[in-house]
Order: structure tokens, then sequence, then C-alpha cells
């Protein structure tokens, strides 16, 4: 559906979700609410509980934001929301307690600010597309690659660009035989750092300096996925690029490589509380300090993989430099952080484009999207 001329586009913002990320969707939204330009867009905040409902929420930010520490949540108090049930059928119903569906209207794009499993991993997006409902960011298979690390690399390896060794412990494996998985995460050298496969924020996350550890580092990351990933530790800095799609028929567009230096040293690496509790315990170089020919490398590969991967929208690549100079990819994030003081937007603040314009080019890009097989 295309918005009428003259008409402010409907945006239904979504957030919340069913992943153990559900708090950091929640602090992304406020941002979003406080920044989105009002007089153009007309917002309909729409919230995911933890098991799945969809509710009308509160359209105040501050109810939406960290503070004190206290993680912001979607519940189910909310009239429930239901999507169109055909693509010939534009408009949205809202059910109040015991009474008959009403019309709420139609939408013109989706915002899904949703993290982890039932929202960026393709799930979310197959169910818009089933409806036609233009929305931001990657489609059904980009977001699947992205959110699974294992096959992530797999698609990066296969595309030519370089990654870090790892091996892959599918569920159950390490307790059949501890033994066997200790000498293969062993070749990897130390440190390693084991991951859930498909999950973001740095949820379950461990370093691993002995392999005493291991066992606990697997079993925490099971707490978030089954299938568990341990990748080589790589001699570097970790620095990180924004990825914007462009317009049609132009090439997506690269911020400034910026790296996050942790400076709290309770902190071992950039995890979840340095992320999200603790701002004041990181701070972030943009540009990154590197040569010119090393930032604009990090550029390349920081498009080269949003290519591989298929993305559409906004991506943020996590890459090492090596002593060498060396660009070596560790991650890609279709739906990356995206509160005002989240990496992906101060990259773009850094290199020019302010938080609610990003928000404005995410959405025209959005829709200008065909709907459909595509």
């Amino acid at each position: 559906m295309t918005p009428t001329a003259g008409a402010r586009p409907r945006v239904l913002l979504l957030f919340g979700g069913r992943s153990g990320e559900h708090a950091i969707s929640c602090a992304t939204a406020g941002g979003v609410l406080r920044a989105i330009d009002r007089t153009r867009y007309d917002v309909l905040p729409v919230g995911i509980t933890r098991t799945g409902r969809w509710v009308l929420v509160d359209d105040d930010p501050d109810v939406w934001s960290i503070t004190d520490g206290h993680l912001p949540e979607v519940t189910g108090d909310g009239a429930q929301v239901l999507l169109p049930q055909s693509a010939d059928v534009s408009d949205l119903q809202v059910v109040r307690g015991a009474s008959a569906p009403e019309l709420l209207g139609s939408v013109d794009v989706v915002f899904p600010l949703l993290h982890g499993p039932f929202g960026e991993d393709g799930t979310l997006q197959g169910l818009l597309e089933l409806v036609d409902l233009r929305y931001v960011g990657a489609g059904v298979l980009a977001s699947a690659v992205g959110m699974d690390k294992h096959f992530m690399k797999l698609v990066l390896a296969g595309a030519g660009l370089p990654i870090a060794p790892f091996r892959v412990i599918p569920p159950g494996a390490f307790e059949r035989d501890p033994d066997t998985w200790t000498r293969t995460v062993a070749d990897l050298g130390l440190p390693v750092f084991v991951k859930p496969a498909r999950a973001g924020s740095s949820l379950g996350i461990s370093k691993v300096d002995d392999l005493a550890d291991l066992p606990a580092a697997v079993a925490r990351a099971r707490e978030h996925d089954p299938k568990v990933v341990v990748e080589a530790g790589v001699t570097g800095r970790e620095i990180e690029c924004a990825v914007l799609g462009g317009r049609p028929g132009e090439p997506a567009r690269a911020s400034q490589p910026g790296e996050i230096v942790v400076t709290d040293s309770r902190h071992g690496f950039y995890d979840f509380e340095a992320k999200y509790l603790d701002e004041g315990g990181v701070e972030l170089s943009c540009p990154a300090d590197l040569p010119r020919e090393v930032l604009e490398r990090v550029r390349e590969v920081a498009v080269r993989t949003f290519d591989a991967v298929g993305c559409e929208g906004l991506a943020r690549v996590d890459v090492f430099v090596t002593p060498d100079d060396g660009v070596v990819v560790n991650e890609i994030n279709t739906m990356p952080g995206f509160t005002p003081f989240s990496m992906y937007p101060r990259m773009w603040e850094a290199s020019g484009m302010a938080y609610p314009d990003l928000i404005d080019e995410l959405l025209t890009l959005a829709l200008a999207r065909p709907t459909g097989l595509r």
C-alpha cells in the first residue's frame, strides 16, 4: 500500500518480543519515539509481550527508557492488536476485552525494533511478507543468516570475506562427549569466545582463557540457544562500521568506522552490562584512530559483508583490525542497537547524519521497497 498523496505515512513501531533482548528492544523504541518527526509520520506504537501477544502501548518515550538499571517491559495490559489476515486486506484490528474486534486502520510501513529470535531472525519478516506490509530492515533470508552465527560465517567465507576460525557445538554434543569437544576447541588456541549461535546484545557470551572453564561457558551459552559457536580469539582491535542501504539503484553506504574503548576494568570485554547498564564505562572513538587506508578498507569490507548476506535498510558490521592492518569480519547485526546512545546511530552522527534524519532515511528506504515476490 502506498501512502495517500499529502497524508502522513502511518508507521507501526513494533518492539518488545519473546527473546532475551526484550528490554533492549523497548529501550530502542523509547529512543525512536522521542526522535521521530511526528509532523511527518503518524506513529502507532505496538508492543509484543514476552509470550507473543501484540498490544497497544503508551507512546510516552520515558515509559520505555532504561532508568537507574530498571529494564522496561511490555505487559499484556493493552488492547490486543491483530494484523491483516491477507494481502488484500490492509486494516489492522484491535480487540478490547470480550468486545468484537474494531478496525484500527491501515499502516504504510512497519518499523520492527526487535532484537534476537522471533524478531530479528526472519520469522517476523516472513509474517509481514505474507500480508504485503512494507518494513524497515533486512528481509527473511538475510535476517535468518544474520541471526545465526554458524550460517553467517559460512556465507561470509563463501563470499571470500576473512573470518576467524570457529567450531560449532550441536545441541547436546558437548554433554555426550566432553573430552572430544574440549580437544576440538583446544585446536583453536586460547583464548576462545563461547557464544549462543542465535542471540545478540552479548547475551550468554563467555571469554575462556582456561579449558577448565569451557563446560561452564557452554552451559551459559546454552541458556540462550542449544547450538553453540566457539570462536578463536583474534589479536587486534575491535572496530565497528554502520551500513545503510542505498536508495533504489544506488549502492549501500558505510559510516566512518568506530572503536569501542572499555574504560571500566570490571568488563573483560564489551558485554551486556557495558553496552546497556554502564554507558559511562565505555567510550566511542569515531572515526577510529587508524590510518586512512585502513579505515577505507574497513568500510569496504563492511559493505561487502552487507551485500554478501543480502541485507536491506541497516546493519552494523563488527570487525577486527589485526596488528598487520588486516581486517577480519567478526559478525553482522541486521537490527543493531538503535537507542540514541547505541553505536550504530552514534557512528552515523559522527559521519554527518543525525539520529532523527537516520530514522527518516530508514523509513524512506522501507516505503520505497516493493511488496510481494521480489
